[in-house]
């Protein structure tokens, strides 16, 4: 069990996006937001953006999501950024991940082009400290 705060994201049980956020509370991904994309974007239904404390951390988290995904029947996910690991991006199909190392989601800050990270979206956060 991990030091952050218990999931405050609905997710439907057995979806990609449920799966998605379990994975990353088992790994001890840190501040995990996600954000609903559905009737925003086609290109997804959620992102979701998590943060890990080393490239080493950010790189397991990614292949080990990208593991249960294909176990659990969802197929390949594709990857990218796994070699340098500052950020990686995994699309799953209905779910997009951003895993990054905390400078660098701090410099890119996807959270506030999407319109979150403002006040009222905590309810959309977990971990947040």
């Amino acid at each position: 069990m991990s030091d952050t705060a218990p999931l405050a994201i609905e997710a439907e049980p057995g979806s990609i996006h449920a799966l998605v956020l379990h994975q990353l509370d088992e790994d001890q991904a840190q501040d995990v937001v996600s954000i609903p994309l559905a009737g925003k974007s086609s290109i997804a239904d959620h992102m979701v953006i998590a943060s890990g404390r080393s490239t080493r951390q950010v790189a397991a988290m990614a292949q080990k999501i990208a593991e249960r995904l294909k176990k659990e029947g969802h197929g390949n996910s594709r990857i990218e950024g796994l070699p340098a690991a500052d950020w990686v991006l995994i699309d799953a199909g209905d779910v997009v991940v951003h895993l990054f190392r905390p400078e660098v989601r701090s410099f890119y800050n996807l959270e506030r082009m999407w319109g979150f990270g403002d006040e009222g979206s905590a309810s959309s956060m977990v971990g947040r400290a």
